[in-house]
């Protein structure tokens, strides 16, 4: 059988008219953002976006990925010169366009000299990062967790990076973070600050005179692309395989902290919010969007739900997220000005129920001791200095408790060993609970459930 030719930038002139395309000379830009992670996410996103930017005019901000580990990624994008085919899915249709803004995929495990030099190049100015939340090697105070943070962590690539342009005289950068942790601008800043102080010390101060950290809030659903989302972009392409190609929704925010080391794409120009106060949203985005996401996932697959638009379809769940977001998150957030937390929940609930959107449950279950923390607890503790329960939350938890025994499949989290070993050991979730969250136990400290909690845990 003969293999179907790869999207390549030759191709692009041959495209069907319906099929957007960079509207720029892709060999003429030169590289100013190398990104570590360039998963689907970052694809259906902050490229995306960039790739928006240079449509408009701006120059000189092609991508360099960087894949920490694995060479997947690479053998998708490489081929195809950094092409790839987003297609944004709805009811009302599919809309395809190719994105240009990435120019190569590093993969650092295996040329870890071309990370460092993409770091350190006089035309880069921007650092970005989506490594998801436990790509910051923080250990269970907050604080970095060294062993974590060894030499194939972005850390190191990023401080020898910035070694070599001080010594070239070169100025800092941003580093810009684009996972999902409150103020993740901050958090970057202190946890680069600390890897520093063990491991370059000599370098702290330029580092904070010449770098900066803003933090960031990104919102936009990006399912796991599958084998029949390719076969619908191949039909698109006539006939090319793109292996890299991303399915997303139509919605997109990006909201920044406008605080930079120096030049950057012109990302307001194409939708991205620069804002002095980043907190009101990523607050709203982690506890609604978010705490909706974790809670449909864990009890929806304990309902026997597949993907988040089933799920948003029973009506015992759809009443649930709504509790969440309006009654539990909502009263705990101060928005910004004009931030409509109301009208947010309501899209929300028609963004979740997207048909053409297979968004599965089980890929948002992953990981769910580094998310949780975000999404969860810290509305509970708000709630309760109120003096205010969170069914709807606490209906999360003893999900989650029931998602550790096994119950959908294997876990997929960092701290799997241990929680499935305690969830294991106390078939009470109430004693799940007490075991996780307390006692020394792996989340100790995250959260400290009251009588009342412990008692709604209980099973029946």
């Amino acid at each position: 059988m003969t293999q179907a030719a790869r999207l390549s930038p030759e191709a692009l002139a041959s495209l069907p008219p319906a099929v957007a395309r960079p509207l720029y000379d892709r060999d003429a830009q030169a590289v100013g953002i190398v990104h570590f992670g360039i998963g689907a996410f970052h694809r259906a996103h902050q490229a995306w976006y960039t790739d928006a930017a240079m449509n408009l005019g701006d120059r000189d901000w092609a991508i360099t990925g960087v894949s920490l580990r694995s060479p997947g990624v690479a053998r998708q994008m490489n081929p195809q010169h950094g092409l790839y085919a987003l297609a944004e899915r709805s009811g009302e249709g599919t809309r395809l366009r190719v994105v240009g803004s990435v120019r190569n995929v590093l993969v650092a495990s295996e040329e870890p000299e071309s990370v460092i030099a993409a770091v350190a190049s006089p035309t880069t100015r921007v650092v970005s990062l989506t490594v998801t939340e436990k790509g910051y090697c923080r250990g269970e105070t907050g604080d970095l967790d060294f062993e974590l943070a060894h030499s194939l962590s972005f850390y190191y690539f990023v401080a020898q990076g910035l070694l070599a342009r001080r010594k070239a005289g070169l100025p800092g950068v941003t580093l810009l973070p684009c996972d999902n942790l409150a103020d993740n601008g901050a958090k970057l800043e202190r946890l680069m600050r600390q890897y520093l102080e063990r491991h370059e010390p000599d370098l702290v101060a330029w580092f904070e005179a010449n770098c900066t950290c803003p933090s960031t809030m990104i919102d936009r659903i990006v399912p796991a692309t599958t084998d029949e989302d390719r076969a619908m972009v191949a039909d698109a392409l006539n006939g090319l395989d793109d292996q890299a190609c991303v399915v997303t929704e139509p919605f997109s925010q990006w909201v920044i902290e406008d605080r930079f080391a120096g030049p950057r794409p012109g990302w307001e120009a194409v939708g991205a919010q620069l804002v002095h106060e980043v907190g009101p949203y990523e607050t709203a985005k982690l506890r609604m969007l978010n705490g909706a996401h974790s809670l449909l996932a864990y009890c929806g697959l304990a309902a026997g739900h597949a993907c988040v638009h089933e799920a948003i379809a029973d009506p015992a769940l759809r009443h649930l997220a709504i509790r969440l977001m309006r009654e539990e998150a909502a009263p705990t957030i101060t928005p910004a000005p004009g931030q409509d937390l109301a009208a947010y929940a309501d899209a929300l609930i028609d963004r979740f129920a997207n048909p053409a959107l297979d968004h599965r449950l089980i890929q948002i279950a992953m990981d769910g001791s580094q998310k949780i923390p975000q999404r969860w607890l810290e509305t509970l503790a708000a709630n309760a200095r109120a003096g205010r329960q969170c069914p709807a939350i606490l209906a999360g938890i003893k999900a989650w408790l029931h998602h550790l025994t096994g119950a959908n499949g294997p876990v997929d989290d960092p701290l799997a060993t241990r929680l499935t070993t305690l969830a294991t050991r106390h078939p009470n979730p109430a004693d799940t609970a007490k075991a996780i969250f307390t006692q020394n136990g792996p989340l100790d400290g995250t959260w400290l459930p009251t009588q009342h909690d412990l008692n709604t845990l209980k099973e029946t």
